[in-house]
């Protein structure tokens, strides 16, 4: 094909495809390709230098002698001029603070941001999170026989068990103004409040049928888990296996606890979630939820009416439940 015909079928000029092919026959196809350096003004920041800086961004501020934890771009700037003419790179004592993002850019540090992350502290994490996606599997089995009829009722039910501690009670001191069509397009609400108090709720979420069962109270000791297990026994028939998924609270395997339990021998199972595995848990999800649709921007005129609309939002949600179902890694999971 002539010189003339690739250019007719890419669309580009003529001497765009000659230049392309000598250098393709000078310095390889990559470079034919891209962009030969070019000639222009000489790099004033070295390669060594860059390093450096990038090296000073990834040490803490505290580290150099600076009371702040994180670096900004203001108090990085001013430490790289200060001490780069000592470190063997003077041309870095004129940098700006936009060379300084670029450099900072390019690299992919972000110096003046935290992320977080969860240690892992329990040493048979893989074991216990095995134990509790092999519970899920059962769950799905079981739950797929109830769809097709082969199963009437499990003879083990899985609750799903958590805490939320913390949920506060807090009232208005000036009664809420209502959106107004043209006007306000919103609730609009005086910044004061006064808070009454908090309240723990204490929930079992049924994994096969959906329903709630939950308790309300100002703590979460023991004395609030065996109320709990006191009202999930009264929910279900007496032959069945209550096996619960929880985390390793010490209310959870308290003395007061294991009494309790003793009192009736194989009614109860805990599967308990790894330390720092409460994701684990599908009742995070309900929480979560709840969180967003109904205690988002809650107020109450008393404690009592907190109470009261969190025992509402769950009559409200067993008459129409949904059974979670959890996905992740269930792939991975066979039941022998």
């Amino acid at each position: 094909m002539s010189d003339q015909a690739i250019a007719a079928k890419h669309r580009v000029n003529r001497n765009t495809v000659l230049l392309c092919i000598q250098k393709g026959l000078r310095f390889g196809i990559e470079a034919a390709l891209g962009e030969l350096p070019r000639p222009g003004k000489p790099r004033r920041v070295s390669d060594d230098a860059i390093a450096w800086v990038q090296h000073c961004a990834c040490q803490k501020p505290k580290e150099l002698g600076y009371a702040q934890e994180l670096w900004t771009y203001r108090l990085l700037t001013m430490h790289v001029r200060r001490h780069c003419r000592a470190a063997g790179y003077p041309e870095l004592e004129q940098v700006s603070r936009s060379k300084l993002h670029k450099i900072l850019t390019q690299a992919e540090l972000r110096p003046h941001k935290v992320r977080y992350y969860v240690e892992r502290r329990d040493p048979e994490f893989e074991q216990k999170m095995a134990a509790v996606l092999h519970v899920y599997k059962e769950v799905e089995i079981l739950n797929n026989g109830l769809l097709r009829g082969q199963i009437k009722e499990p003879s083990i039910v899985t609750v799903s068990y958590d805490e939320k501690p913390g949920i506060q009670a807090i009232a208005p001191m000036s009664p809420d103004r209502p959106p107004i069509p043209g006007q306000h397009p919103s609730a609009t609400r005086d910044y004061e409040y006064k808070r009454l108090g908090t309240v723990s709720l204490l929930a079992g979420l049924d994994l096969h049928s959906g329903l709630v069962t939950e308790i309300v109270s100002d703590s979460h000791k023991s004395k609030d888990f065996i109320q709990f297990l006191q009202k999930l026994d009264l929910a279900y028939p007496p032959t069945a296996v209550l096996r619960l998924i929880l985390d390793n609270h010490s209310a959870h395997i308290s003395k007061e606890t294991q009494a309790y339990l003793t009192t009736l021998p194989q009614r109860f199972q805990f599967v308990f979630v790894p330390k720092h595995g409460s994701w684990l848990n599908l009742v995070e999800n309900l929480f979560s939820k709840m969180t967003r649709t109904m205690l988002r921007e809650i107020r109450v005129d008393t404690k009592q009416e907190l109470i009261e609309r969190i025992h509402l939002y769950y009559r409200e949600t067993n008459a129409d439940p949904v059974i979670f179902r959890w996905k992740y890694k269930m792939d991975e999971i066979v039941i022998v």
